[in-house]
């Protein structure tokens, strides 16, 4: 089994206003000339971590790892005002731009899966490859299962913590319950409501029960963009028409792409993928049968790692 690749540090560090008052943090590690490759982080609001540097060869790659508005080490932390999904895809077009790249393979899981789809849909003659994992498609039912009722009957120890933030009466719609919270001028109840959503979040991720991933969630830092955000994009139907990924995976044919999707997969379920893969027959589909969401679980982390190699291989065959 492939395990990821030694620790590296970042050889550049950018920092890209776009939209007042957003400004990006972006970095580029690895081979300056390699294959550019984009990390397309999670959430929405979920922030890079240091280890989504290690799913590539840093000899061959241009690593690049951008924090979303509100995300990570981009600032303002947690900002709701200008952030939706048509301005995160025009940020990876300035980002792209501003690197002097032509086209990058996008590496993607759970929200990452989401807006490396919409972002190929919208520019495909950009997209080198899609490396995808953890798909959500963002559609009602699938904010429903995992913040109102579905994931809740699987966890119903973690949801009661999920839910004791929300008086009763209220529980009928966990999202506008939150939402309410997690913009109150209140900073105590804001930070209360955020450890809970992103807790719950953590709690849920891995097939195996896991510290680590719980501690991470749980940190004041990501905790607080990643609920905020989260909430915000879930109350606006991720800013996404009806069905709008399958409606134009067509778009996608011509792109290499694989889809990496573990069958215990509690927060955005198998069916997600099932039904992307359905829509786009010409990228690869694997389920992973040892693992749930996270992309630190040791099987998903193999099968990314191959992927990648796959769709490199793929990438260059077709310009060959």
């Amino acid at each position: 089994m492939l395990t990821l690749y030694p620790e590296i540090k970042p050889n550049a560090q950018h920092r890209i206003a776009v939209d007042p008052p957003h400004e990006l943090y972006v970095e580029e590690s690895g081979n300056p000339d390699g294959i550019p490759v984009l990390v397309v982080h999670g959430g929405p609001g979920g922030g890079c971590e240091d280890y989504h540097r290690r799913f590539f060869d840093a000899e061959r790659f241009r690593i690049i790892l951008m924090d979303q508005r509100g995300a990570g080490r981009s600032s303002p932390l947690a900002e709701l005002e200008g952030n939706s999904t048509d301005k995160l895809v025009e940020d990876m077009e300035v980002v792209r731009s501003f690197l002097g790249i032509d086209k990058w393979l996008l590496f993607g899981g759970s929200w990452g899966s989401t807006l490396s789809l919409v972002y190929a849909q919208a520019h495909p003659e950009r997209v080198s490859g899609l490396v995808l994992r953890g798909i959500f498609l963002c559609r009602p039912r699938d904010i429903h299962w995992f913040y109102q009722e579905g994931a809740s009957r699987v966890f119903p120890d973690y949801w009661s913590d999920f839910e004791a933030q929300i008086p009763e009466a209220d529980r009928a719609d966990m999202v506008s319950a939150y939402y309410r919270k997690l913009t109150s001028s209140n900073e105590l109840e804001q930070i209360q409501a955020a450890k809970a959503w992103s807790v719950w979040e953590g709690r849920c991720a891995t097939l195996h029960p896991n510290p680590r991933v719980v501690e991470h969630f749980g940190h004041p830092h990501v905790a607080i963009a990643l609920a905020r955000i989260e909430c915000h994009y879930f109350m606006n139907s991720a800013f996404l028409e009806p069905d709008q990924i399958i409606r134009d995976a067509g778009r996608l044919a011509d792109i290499p792409g694989i889809i990496v999707h573990g069958r215990y997969d509690m927060v955005c379920p198998l069916e997600n993928a099932l039904a992307l893969s359905k829509a786009w027959p010409e990228a690869e589909f694997q389920i992973i049968r040892d693992a749930g969401h996270s992309a630190s679980e040791p099987a998903i982390v193999d099968a990314l790692i191959r992927g990648v190699e796959s769709v490199v291989a793929k990438t260059e065959k077709s310009a060959g």
